[in-house]
């Protein structure tokens, strides 16, 4: 290999008349840069291309070092070419924005200095709830609705866009975010027009949710952050991380007729989080990989989140140049884009054998049909074990109400961009409806049915294979072009089944083609749900029973009293390719978009034409929030803390700070019913990420969680221990504020599992939490408490919640130096308890990069952002 130090060399080549130029690193680095896996050659071209002198060369340095040991502990700066956000996280970061050129202002610059450097697109595709379902016109009802439901939200969604540079919004209605990457955004190579010619680059980028992995299916490297961490590389910034441990999924063979990519994406996300994934980069690769086309390995790089990764990474290849050109995509850029992958070395090689830190090995052929749940997604089992894993609960009826299975599905959503984005899985569904309409079969009345895709061009392709109709005799009606139920927006539960629990009589279920079953994820009601591939969601609607063994029993009784089987519904795969050909036309892609994002109603929408955007003090959907602000400071130190929450495993994002709708007996609902909101019209949480006096109280609302200091204190509570009240939570933090008492937390594995929402994090600044103490943390929560100022702990091995047994008397006492602060820093801790006992031991900071310890100083990505606009550095020479 070349002196590692080398200047960055450069090449040519002419395509179609036109030439270009990239970086040659096959020639720069030789054999040594395919022993990399393809994610960190990415990485090391954006390194040459963005870092300069001494820092690039230790960059390059420190990634050829990687193939020693397939670790490292070295940092690199990498610097995405754009941002992808949707509306509830885009919102608070627009509105952190907004009130930070007050502040500027406040402070005598000129607020107009602070704009984003990077393209920042934003999808408003989370407020969509399914109020009407199962009728032709439901989804230009649910449209309606959210339209009026958030109009003051999104009309400074249009100001935002009119006062900043580089902030585009893709209105209600043009899809998912990441189906929108996929099908309208990913250029996959990117051309920049030079005074030499046109220079390429790979599409690398990053997106405010955890799901932004999926377009590594097409072979471009973007991976989710959270809301804060995108606040800083939108400013220039680059994001700064560990050189990651990459592990290595070889696939061999291919899938069986009637497996999904669903199932697929289950079987990886079992498979990894059994080896205890948890921020690695994943790749994929062997012979198995050209064997599965892009939709799918979309699906499978979209539960990167699920499995524990950052990312879930497939190379560029042949499919990818068919998924480009089947999406609308000109001939020429995909042949260019092919061209570039081969001569930069990032193209798939099915016999490389790269070198990974860890390999795990994946036979298609031996797949199986599967469902994930009731609880967790890495939580596997064969189609047919719904029926034996809801006997194990063990539920008995109190009564019988309107003739309801005690285990009745009450939601059956095709949703998410998981599996919707796929045309091979919506096409499926759509024959396995077909045959149950040929049936008779009609799906029961209390199940809730709805199909949300995640691109509007899928009612054009199923409308032309003659699918649409058939969904909607079965009751999947297309309820919209949104995340729906698989965020949480599934709307009320129908009537009869709310009367039945009432009752007691059901345990009901929700089966779903979404990436999450959290508890209370789908709705607050539900602690049961189901994932699975859209097809298997129609059968188990048209059973209305999720305690059934489908391999065994009967799907329904047809009208002619015949039992129709699974085996009966289900396509083969020519059936599948037929409709397939017959649905599918380009133009539809780019066409369906276009339509959408020329929405009436969404552009007749007023918004003011003013550099800082004037706050309504009435309002209840938009607040400037106190920690936009010049006076905000840094909470490391010594100190002495009380705890607010003692919790254990698996705390979710949606503990932290919960998406789904407001539930109307809540303290949240009285909040804002005093300023005026109608109580049976409180919108979901999600939407009130504008206004931090909600999402303060809304912080840690969750049936499901468990405070351990007072387990059995009502939702929302936790124990002021001087006093011994037990009072709502951000009452007992104002309190201990005003006695000048810090507050910590203390948490078991996984904490901040699930999204990348950063008011699971602004949630905790805001009550005072200067600390976290916990066993592990999920990558993006810890990346959005360290963007707060807050100090993510990770506790010694063998140190658990449960060993600790901190009482609400007790008290924690922490040595936090900011001069002392460092990656990986070993920290001081004693327990004080309340009987006089000392316990010491010594937790590690959960800070990965020299830039994570300045903004712990600092107190935060927004007191930095303020900083630098205030404070600008010099230009590199």
């Amino acid at each position: 290999m070349e002196n590692t130090n080398a200047a960055a060399r450069h090449a040519s080549f002419t395509l179609d008349g036109t030439r270009y130029s990239y970086l040659d690193l096959p020639a720069m680095y030789g054999e040594a840069y395919f022993r990399l896996p393809v994610v960190l050659r990415l990485l090391l071209e954006n390194a040459l291309r963005n870092m300069r002198d001494a820092e690039r060369d230790a960059a390059v340095a420190a990634l050829f070092g990687w193939l020693e040991h397939g670790t490292s502990e070295a940092e690199i700066a990498f610097q995405p070419g754009r941002v992808l956000m949707h509306d509830t996280t885009s919102t608070p970061a627009l509105v952190d924005i907004a009130a930070m050129r007050d502040a500027l202002a406040e402070a005598g610059a000129d607020p107009g200095a602070l704009n984003p450097v990077l393209p920042v697109d934003v999808s408003v595709d989370h407020s969509l709830a399914v109020e009407a379902y199962a009728r032709a016109d439901a989804a230009a009802l649910n449209l309606d609705l959210e339209l009026r439901r958030n109009a003051e939200r999104y009309r400074f969604l249009r100001w935002a866009s009119k006062a900043l540079s580089n902030v585009r919004i893709h209105p209600p209605g043009t899809g998912i975010m990441h189906t929108i990457n996929l099908e309208q955004l990913a250029t996959v190579v990117c051309r920049k027009n030079g005074p030499d010619g046109v220079a390429l680059h790979p599409d690398m980028m990053i997106g405010t949710d955890s799901h932004t992995p999926m377009v590594n299916g097409l072979g471009v490297l973007g991976w989710g952050v959270g809301g804060l961490e995108a606040q800083t590389v939108m400013f220039g910034m680059p994001t700064l991380l560990r050189i990651p441990d990459v592990i290595g999924v070889r696939l061999t063979g291919a899938l069986a007729a009637g497996v999904t990519a669903t199932d697929l994406a289950l079987t990886v996300t079992q498979r990894l989080r059994a080896i205890g994934v948890s921020g690695e980069f994943v790749e994929f690769f062997g012979p198995g990989v050209g064997a599965l086309p892009a939709g799918a390995r979309c699906v499978v790089a979209n539960m990167a989140p699920e499995y524990g990764a950052t990312t879930g990474y497939f190379p560029i290849d042949g499919e990818t140049r068919a998924y480009l050109r089947q999406t609308g995509r000109p001939e020429s850029h995909a042949a260019l884009v092919q061209a570039y992958a081969e001569r930069a070395g990032i193209a798939y090689d099915p016999n490389a054998e790269p070198r990974y830190t860890r390999v795990i090995d994946i036979a298609l052929d031996r797949v199986g049909m599967h469902v994930a749940g009731p609880k967790r997604p890495q939580d596997l089992h064969p189609y047919t074990g719904t029926k034996s894993i809801l006997q194990g609960l063990g539920f008995t009826p109190r009564t019988a109400v309107g003739g309801l299975p005690r285990h009745a599905i009450a939601i059956a959503a095709i949703t998410s961009c998981t599996n919707t984005s796929d045309p091979r899985l919506l096409t499926a569904a759509g024959l396995v409806a077909r045959r149950a309409r040929l049936a008779g079969l009609r799906v029961p009345a209390w199940v809730k049915t709805s199909l949300g895709p995640g691109s509007p061009a899928a009612a054009r392709y199923l409308k032309r294979a003659g699918l649409l109709d058939d969904l909607a005799a079965v009751g999947f009606d297309i309820v919209g072009y949104g995340c729906t139920t698989c965020i949480g927006n599934s709307g009320p539960l129908p009537a009869a089944v709310r009367e039945a629990m009432a009752a007691g009589a059901v345990h009901p279920v929700a089966v779903l083609s979404g990436n999450r079953n959290f508890t209370g994820r789908i709705h607050p009601d539900l602690d049961l749900g189901f994932l699975m591939s859209p097809p298997l969601v129609i059968a188990f609607a048209l059973a209305g029973d999720a305690e059934r063994d489908l391999g065994r029993e009967p799907v329904q009784t047809a009208p002619d009293g015949r039992a129709v089987h699974l085996k009966d519904l289900w396509p083969d795969e020519a059936e599948i390719d037929a409709a397939l050909a017959a649905g599918q036309e380009p133009e539809d892609y780019r066409g369906a978009f276009a339509v959408a994002s020329a929405n009436p109603a969404w552009q007749a929408l007023q918004s003011p034409d003013t550099a800082r955007f004037p706050w309504d003090p009435a309002s209840t959907a938009l607040r400037r929030p106190p920690f936009a602000s010049l006076d905000e400071a840094g909470q490391l130190g010594r100190y002495t803390a009380r705890p607010l929450l003692v919790l254990g495993d698996d705390v979710t994002t949606d503990h932290l700070s919960p998406a789904s709708a407001i539930p109307p007996d809540s303290l949240i609902a009285d909040f804002l019913v005093e300023r005026g909101d109608k109580r049976d019209d409180l919108n979901v949480f999600a939407s009130r990420r504008g206004n931090w006096q909600v999402m303060m109280r809304a912080a840690f609302y969750s049936k499901s969680l468990v405070n351990l200091l007072c387990p059995s204190a009502p939702v929302g509570h936790t124990r002021h221990a001087p006093s011994g009240r037990i009072e709502p939570i951000w009452e007992a933090a104002a309190r201990y504020a005003r006695e000048r008492q810090a507050v910590v937390l203390v948490a078991g594995e996984r904490f901040g599992t699930g999204s990348s929402r950063d008011w699971a994090a602004k949630g905790q600044r805001l009550l005072g939490i200067r600390a976290v103490l916990a066993v592990s943390f999920e990558r993006i929560h810890r990346s959005n408490l360290i963007g707060m100022g807050i100090l993510p702990l990770r506790l010694p091995q063998g140190v658990t919640p449960a060993t600790l047994r901190i009482g609400p008397d007790d008290r924690i006492e922490i040595d936090a130096a900011a001069t002392a602060m460092a990656p990986r820093a070993p920290i001081s801790v004693r327990i004080l308890r309340a009987g006089g006992k000392t316990e010491a031991l010594t937790a590690v900071a959960a800070v990965e990069t020299g830039l994570e310890v300045r903004l712990l100083r600092m107190g935060g990505v927004i007191p930095a952002i303020l900083s630098d606009t205030i404070n600008p550095a010099p230009p590199h020479p």
